[in-house]
Parts: C-alpha cells; structure tokens; sequence
C-alpha cells in the first residue's frame, strides 16, 4: 500500500507509467524505455536489501537492472528518479531519467493535494516541498519547456481513479470476508454498487474541486520558486510581478521575465517608470475609492486638450503593442524595453496635466489615461507586486 487513500504501489507505478508517456516526448526521451524504467522503478522496494538499508533504494534497482540486461539508460533512470534529493544533490541530465523523475513527484505532489494532504507550518511528513523544488531544480536546469497545469491536469485524472474512500474499502473488505464466510451470500456487489453511486453523484463536484487544488498547487510551486530565486539572489517580488499574470506555469519562462524585470528595474530608466506607474495607480486608487467606481475602459481621444495627454495616450498604444508583440515571440528584455519608451511621456504627464480638474467629463478622462499605463505595464508584468 502507498497510502490508505492513493492506493497500492502498482497502481502507483501504473500512473507514473502513463504519465511518463506524456513527459517523455516534451523532454526529449524514447517513450518506450522512459515506460520501462518506470515500470521498474519501485521494484526493488521489495528486496531485502532496501528492506534493510533503504538510502540504497534506486542504487540497488539500478544494478538489478543491470544484471537483468536492462537497457542503460533504463537501468540509470531507476536510480536517478529520485533525484535531486536535497539543493546540494545533482538534478538528472539524461532524458530517460529526466521522464522518471518528473513523473514520480507530480504524481506525489498532485496526489497528497488531492487527498488535502498539503504541508503545514513546519510540518512536511511526504517532503512535498522538497518534491516541488526537485521539480523546479530540474526544468530549469535542464532548461525544459513545460506547462506544469497540464500536467497536473492530466496526473489528477490518473490520481481520481485510484482515490480511496476508506469508509467503503473499509466496508468492502468486510463484505468479503462475510462473502467468503457464507459461501457468495453477501453484501459485496451492494458495496461495489454504492462505490459507483459516489463516483458518479461526486464527478461534478470533483470537477470544480480538482480545479481549485490545482490552482492551490500552482500557487505552491510559485511559492517553492520564490524561494529558489531568493537563495540565488532574485528579488521575490519580481516573481510575484510575473506570477499575477494569468496563465503563468512554464517556470522557464518565468524566470526569463523575472531575469529581464531585474536588469531593467536596476536602471534609471525602470526606476523612474516604476516610480511614474506607482504615482499613477495611487492616484486612480485613491480617485476610486472616493468615487465608490473603477476608472476603466479606454479614454475618448476628442477630450484630450494637452500636447502631453496625446502624446502619452500615443506612447502608451506604441509601448503596449511593442511589448505583446515582444512577449509572443519570448522576448522579454525587448518587451520591456518598449515599456521603457514610456518614462519621458510619464513625466511630462504629470509635470504638465492636472488630473482632478473640476470639469468631471475631463477629469474621468484622464484617470482612464492613467489607467491605460497600468494596463500596458501588464503586457511585462504586475508592477503593483513590485516593492520600491
């Protein structure tokens, strides 16, 4: 048994299994070899060597597997899935073992947050946390591309099948027993029949749950990079800037925006356009919090009066489609770059404009224009997240 509530080890392995199908061809791995390791990679769980010494599980898999006439990379993968064990542990480099390793911690970590199993405080009894930066250590040194909510998606499916309610395999057992005692007369297929009524009246609501654990997940694997980018002296905000965005689980790519974000917030230029961003949603903050209304939607091009009102409103619509354009092809320090552009217009806004003016049209108008800097900065990231 794995756990009361995820099932047996085959079933365990059966799910690694599948999802090192998926894994293999987006790191690179034969499929078929990456399925035999994880076939075989708990097996020696099971020998009494393990049984006796268990730092050596994997180590001993692995030469078993040798013995065996296992394929190399097979019989390395066994050993090295459970890597990286610690920050000072190497991560796996080769595709095979690259698979296994994924595979075995999302399969970990989506199961125990399924089952609400999550770490608390100090408390870490299944080292979910140590699992999460295995994960991080290995898609951003090995420098893979992966969408972690898909494959979360796709191992929840595989954990729901195996989820245990142990009411009813408490039951079931009994009613086993008794089928057994009275010779087939017993309640085994009621119990079997009212564990398919569960699985079904619960699908709907399971749907809705999984995507909320999943979100939970995600805002872990945030929180675990956070702190992977502190120990190498990134700024955590600069993560909480990129993480706001929606859609943000390719942890590569994170990091690339956060990269970029630094160098670019460590010149005068993003000091100053970060200082110009902060003045201007103070102002929309404080404006729609006494107007009890938000001040979005685009501003209306007839009520600008001001050279500097036109030519912010210009800039902004020049920064911001630079900058997606930037984004779309992974180009992070050009998409900022282009937000760069915007500083000298900034400050001649607010050199130059009075926001709250008594013509109410007007005033609407240009804390919509304010707006507009809040929403373009978004193409980069959430400068709202950003301290200073």
């Amino acid at each position: 048994m794995f756990h009361e509530k995820l099932g047996t080890q085959a079933e365990r392995i059966a799910r690694i299994e599948r999802l090192v199908g998926e894994l293999a061809p987006l790191v690179g791995a034969d499929v078929e070899k990456a399925k035999r390791a994880a076939r075989l990679c708990k097996a020696d769980l099971l020998t009494e060597v393990v049984g006796e010494f268990p730092e050596l599980q994997g180590l001993m898999g692995k030469y078993y597997a040798e013995e065996q006439g296992e394929d190399e990379a097979v019989a390395h993968a066994i050993e090295d899935h459970y890597s990286p064990k610690g920050p000072d542990d190497f991560v796996p480099a080769d595709p095979v073992s690259i698979a296994v390793a994924l595979a075995d911690k999302i399969d970990t970590l989506v199961g125990f947050w399924a089952i609400d199993e999550k770490p608390t405080g100090s408390k870490d009894p299944y080292a979910l946390r140590r699992a999460a930066l295995g994960v991080i250590r290995i898609v951003l040194d090995d420098e893979l591309r992966i969408t972690l909510r898909e494959l979360f998606e796709g191992a929840a499916s595989l954990v729901e099948e195996h989820i245990i309610d142990p009411e009813l395999d408490r039951q079931f057992r009994a009613a086993v027993e008794l089928d057994e005692a009275l010779g087939g007369d017993s309640r085994v297929d009621e119990v079997i029949n009212a564990d398919l009524a569960r699985r079904s009246t619960d699908h709907g609501r399971s749907e809705s749950k999984t995507t909320a654990t999943l979100e939970n997940l995600l805002t872990f694997f945030a929180d675990r990079l956070k702190v992977q980018l502190r120990e190498e002296g990134a700024r955590h905000d600069l993560a909480d800037a990129v993480f706001a965005l929606e859609g943000q689980d390719d942890l590569l790519l994170i990091v690339r925006r956060v990269e970029a974000l630094g160098k670019f917030l460590d010149t005068e230029d993003g000091k100053n356009l970060l200082a110009g961003f902060k003045r201007a949603t103070n102002i929309i903050r404080i404006e729609e919090k006494k107007d009890k209304r938000e001040y979005t939607g685009a501003p209306h091009p007839g009520l600008y009066q001001q050279a500097e009102e036109k030519a912010l409103a210009q800039a902004i619509d020049v920064a911001k489609s630079e900058a997606e354009r930037a984004v779309a092809a992974e180009a992070f320090e050009a998409a900022i770059r282009a937000m760069a552009k915007l500083r000298p217009h900034v400050d001649a806004f607010f050199d130059k404009v009075t926001v709250n003016v008594d013509d109410k049209a007007l005033r609407e108008n240009r804390l919509k224009l304010l707006n507009e800097i809040r929403a373009a900065t978004r193409a980069v990231a959430d400068f709202s997240k950003i301290e200073g």
